[in-house]
């Protein structure tokens, strides 16, 4: 059996914030606001394995209300999330990412995040797939205030 799995995460840019995308800390002016390290990039993948599994949202598994969640690492969030999918008898099969950011960069750190995120999962870099696109000026990513990311899955057990 097949499942498939989407999610979108967007959060804040912000200043005295560090910028981490795809467990990687990117050199930036300006950071993502969240409750945990708001890594954009691994919340989209985490979420898009536990939508594969109808096993719910990340605020069910880690809700922005509690002091055990502030300020984690989303790479555990990562790690968890597939275990979670390993459990359940599936693993994953492979990611496609579109990170949204008109102002940061992404061909120059692409490969790091695709490298950072198959480290993470222990899968091998060909199962992970990471564009980028700007928002052409437009809306609250096109005016530089967010960035987000969108994730589809394919786990099969």
């Amino acid at each position: 059996m097949i499942r498939i799995g989407h999610a979108w995460d967007t959060h804040k840019l912000v200043e005295n914030r560090d910028l981490f995308l795809g467990g990687i800390k990117v050199e930036s002016k300006l950071g993502l606001l969240g409750h945990s390290d708001a890594d954009v990039v691994l919340h989209a993948v985490s979420e898009s394995m536990l939508g594969a599994l109808a096993l719910g949202d990340l605020g069910t598994f880690y809700p922005d209300n509690s002091e055990k969640t502030l300020g984690m690492d989303s790479k555990v969030i990562l790690k968890e999330c597939y275990k979670r999918v390993l459990e359940n008898g599936f693993h994953l099969v492979n990611l496609d990412l579109t990170i949204y950011s008109q102002n940061i960069r992404i061909s120059p750190i692409r490969e790091e995040i695709r490298k950072s995120i198959a480290s993470i999962l222990g899968i091998n870099v060909q199962y992970v797939s990471v564009k980028a696109t700007t928002y052409e000026k437009m809306g609250f990513i096109g005016r530089g205030e967010a960035l987000a990311c969108e994730c589809v899955c394919l786990v099969e057990n």
